[in-house]
């Protein structure tokens, strides 16, 4: 989890950065130097968005498994003649 906020915030400089060296050639007048730049910007900010994304989806699916673990739980917990009650309202 720490790796992934570690990678997306190095995607969010590096895309700044090559944005900035980006400007700066197409101040220089290199064209070929600004198109490089401008697209390495754009795939570290993808990548940066990527990373986000991971990390939302490895959360919802830990929280997911958390709540199944404890309905899971809770039913295990119930006496039997209401196990049987529960299972056929969840159909």
């Amino acid at each position: 989890m720490i790796r992934a906020m570690n990678l997306e915030l190095l995607f969010k400089i590096l895309s700044v950065i090559f944005i900035g060296v980006a400007a700066f050639f197409l101040w220089q007048g290199n064209k070929d130097g600004t198109f490089v730049s401008a697209v390495l910007g754009a795939v570290c900010f993808f990548l940066s968005v990527r990373f986000q994304i991971k990390e939302r989806v490895n959360r919802r699916d830990a929280e997911t498994q958390r709540q199944l673990e404890k309905e899971e739980q809770y039913e295990e917990n119930l006496p039997a003649n209401q196990r049987e009650s529960t299972r056929i309202k969840g159909r």
